[in-house]
């Protein structure tokens, strides 16, 4: 028995190294898959905001004589925004950002058209319109919640891969940090609103 007591004792921690470091990686797996699953549901919700943004267009085009400058300059950013893409197993900052302008184009872009239809009382009345400026603020509503998730699922994947001595093995299994979103340049600066 005292012959075969060290090849026991080093199958153990062979053993006991190999769950622990399989644990580390399947955790990160599965946090890696909750982030991407939150992107997914960020991209469905910035989908549906471009998927209304047409019928909000033709909407107010049919309704008003309307500056084409701010019409153009919502299609304009709503197909920037539609081309802007990223693959959710790199989220690298850069992309994020990236992604972010875009998308920050395209809210710019809708405030000014929401804000120009103010002078149309015929526009404003139209039933059509009024579901349209509704389903948008609904679905600017749930951009924010998916955004907010996303960062809520990132933060534990982030803090998983980073602890010690889990970042020994992230790297090694091919684990890189995410980005959180941030704020957009000059979203601290108050919106100015001109009749």
């Amino acid at each position: 028995m005292k012959r075969f007591l060290p090849w026991i004792i080093v199958g153990v921690i062979i053993i006991g190294m190999y769950s622990w470091i399989k644990g580390i990686n399947n955790t990160a797996v599965t946090m890696n898959q909750t982030v991407e699953q939150s992107w997914g549901d960020v991209q469905t919700a910035y989908q549906r905001r471009n998927d209304l943004i047409g019928n909000l267009v033709n909407t107010v085009k049919g309704a008003a004589d309307f500056e084409r400058s701010t019409l153009t300059a919502v299609i304009e950013a709503r197909a920037k925004a539609t081309s802007t893409t990223i693959d959710p197993t790199n989220i690298t900052p850069e992309k994020l950002a990236e992604f972010n302008k875009a998308q920050s184009g395209v809210s710019s872009s809708l405030s000014r058209l929401l804000v120009s239809v103010e002078r149309y009382p015929e526009l404003k009345a139209n039933q059509n319109f009024l579901k349209l400026q509704d389903e948008l603020a609904s679905t600017e509503n749930q951009i924010l919640t998916s955004r907010t998730r996303f960062n809520e699922a990132v933060k534990p994947y982030n803090s998983h891969i980073k602890t010690f001595p889990n970042s020994l093995f992230a790297g090694m299994f091919g684990f890189k940090d995410k980005a959180y979103f941030t704020a957009v340049e000059g979203a601290d600066a108050p919106v100015e609103v001109k009749f």
